[in-house]
């Protein structure tokens, strides 16, 4: 059934409800011209008369009344459907969907954990992936993500915070190579980096600057595996200050530069935006990050 057929046949039940085109044009907010063309183009496509026309008004024919049963149950049921979606938009109920990069797993799973004690219930949907996920296609509530602005049309974007990121190294790999002491000392050490050489991170579009491709001798394509092989020792490489701290066994070798942050956006659509869930979890989110002095 069609989108058309649909608003004929709701028609057709308005005209037996009301008993008169008049009476339906006024309850669904139409020209009583329009009533009139709905009726005739669904009588013309089912090949059967729906009402008997008479002075008084319209009378349901044997089809027709056999017609309107389903509209009425049909209807019955979109006012349920609409009231159970009115009322998810009033709840922090069923699922919640939130998408990163992966490098931000370890500050935000803390976060959605503590949400869903709150809310007791909640289904969290947390997904890291490398491609954008689609808010219009409804794939995600909320997405936070890194770099300049997005710009996709019907989305509310809002800067969320400053990600500040510094070299770190293994202290098995600071025993064997030491500590680079200027940016000229770069040159005789050994880095893990994004395998994207057209990766959008500042932080790799400096290094890749910075040093010769030999010296980057560890790539892969995920945050975490990065950050395993700096761990492991495998060479020198870009972690967030926050990642930095929580590894005992990682030493800053250099410090944050401004030419080396990430700037973080909250993304969400337009038609979910003012929904009690995305604003209740957009308030505790950005009261967590107080605390995260990343």
């Amino acid at each position: 059934m069609t989108i058309n057929t649909w608003d004929e046949i709701r028609t057709a039940y308005y005209v037996a409800r009301r008993g008169t085109v008049s009476g339906a044009a006024e309850a669904l907010g139409v020209h009583h011209a329009t009533v009139i063309r709905h009726i005739d183009a669904l009588e013309a496509q089912l090949g059967v008369k729906l009402f008997q026309r008479h002075a008084r008004g319209y009378t349901a024919t044997e089809a027709g009344t056999d017609l309107l049963q389903v509209a009425r149950a049909t209807d019955d049921q979109f006012t349920q459907l609409a009231g159970r979606i009115r009322g998810q938009g009033d709840s922090v109920t069923g699922e919640l969907v939130v998408t990163s990069i992966a490098g931000l797993s370890d500050l935000l799973t803390p976060v959605l954990v503590g949400f869903q004690v709150e809310h007791p219930g909640l289904v969290v949907r947390f997904l890291t992936d490398e491609r954008v996920f689609r808010l219009e296609y409804g794939e995600a509530h909320v997405a936070i993500r890194a770099g300049s602005a997005p710009e996709e049309a019907d989305n509310v974007v809002r800067p969320f915070l400053t990600e500040n990121f510094a070299l770190f190294g293994s202290d098995a790999y600071i025993a064997r190579h030491g500590v680079p002491q200027n940016d000229t000392d770069l040159q005789t050490h050994q880095f893990v980096a994004s395998d994207n050489r057209e990766s959008r991170a500042p932080f790799y579009r400096w290094l890749f600057d910075a040093v010769p491709p030999q010296c980057i001798s560890y790539r892969a394509t995920d945050g975490r595996a990065l950050r395993a092989a700096v761990v492991a020792g495998a060479g020198l490489g870009f972690l967030s200050t926050f990642e930095g701290r929580m590894n005992p066994k990682l030493q800053m070798v250099m410090a944050p530069r401004p030419e080396w942050a990430a700037n973080l956006w909250t993304v969400t659509h337009v038609d979910l935006h003012r929904t009690m869930k995305v604003q209740s979890f957009l308030a505790y989110l950005r009261q967590a990050a107080k605390s995260w002095a990343v």
